[in-house]
């Protein structure tokens, strides 16, 4: 890097679920390290946001409507980012969604939406746009947002623990499989932060006259932890630079990931605990 040249001058970085939470900010944070972005959501009003905040203080972006569980789009969405923009330097697999609620609350149609979207998604991210990356030749970095729910058991999270623990899996076959065509694979692990995640999840096994208050109680739960979203996009950007593998991010997710390599016991029992009170999704 020549003096004065940002980090990920002219790289270009597709990043999915980029319309809010920590995909916005990884988005700026990219930006302001001179990337060429390319935001994706499900909300295209989301998207076009950021994008025309990333415009405004002079960087590039261009903003693209796709939903990771449909595998057409996907298809589509990979071949448009080929042909208008060339192959992606850097992939952020970013859009997840959370279902909270007991094992027995949640229904066929539950599981199928969060694999859909929180796995599926990661794969799909991985598989079209790894493919480009493979073909060019010049290596690349495929960025997975799973979360401390993939190492950390959590009762009322069965379905979305599940999903990030097999994106946290998958990323290790493919650092595996990867390495020799010089593209690195990142799993980033998120403890509690401060994004819009609780009140956009669905809540199963809850009366609906009580929603709104469960919905308000997990909101006030992310907000007192104080977590903002930039810090994680801080380490996803730290760890494209240094390849790292698995990176658990703030106090609770480190203290968790270490717990869950020397002493998984305390986890099953926190996890018991917790299985008595109400929870916030983690990430």
């Amino acid at each position: 890097m020549t003096n004065g040249e940002k980090a990920f001058q002219n790289d270009l970085v597709v990043v999915t679920g980029a319309g809010s939470g920590i995909g916005r900010a990884t988005a700026l944070a990219f930006a302001a390290n001179g990337a060429r972005l390319i935001a994706a959501d499900i909300d295209l009003a989301a998207a076009t946001s950021v994008c025309e905040l990333i415009r405004g203080r002079g960087g590039s972006a261009h903003a693209h409507q796709v939903d990771v569980a449909d595998a057409t789009g996907m298809e589509r969405f990979a071949a448009w980012v080929r042909a208008e923009h060339g192959v992606p330097d850097v992939v952020v697999n970013n859009a997840g969604i959370a279902i909270i609620g007991s094992f027995f609350a949640h229904t066929e149609e539950d599981w199928q939406r969060i694999i859909g979207v929180n796995l599926l998604g990661v794969v799909r991210g991985c598989r079209v746009f790894g493919t480009q990356m493979a073909e060019r030749g010049q290596g690349g970095h495929l960025m997975n947002i799973a979360s401390a729910a993939a190492y950390a058991p959590e009762s009322r999270l069965p379905a979305y623990s599940a999903t990030k623990a097999a994106v946290r899996m998958l990323g290790e076959c493919l650092r595996a499989e990867l390495a020799d065509a010089g593209i690195g694979v990142t799993t980033i692990c998120p403890g509690f932060t401060s994004t819009s995640i609780a009140r956009s999840a669905r809540l199963v096994g809850v009366p609906a006259e009580a929603e709104e208050q469960a919905y308000q109680r997990l909101a006030r739960a992310l907000r007192r932890r104080r977590f903002p979203p930039h810090k994680v996009a801080r380490a996803v950007l730290l760890a494209v630079q240094r390849d790292r593998a698995v990176v658990p991010v703030n106090t609770e997710a480190r203290v968790a990931y270490a717990l869950s390599l020397v002493a998984p016991q305390a986890l099953r029992a926190l996890s018991r605990r917790a299985a008595r009170r109400p929870v916030a999704p983690v990430k």
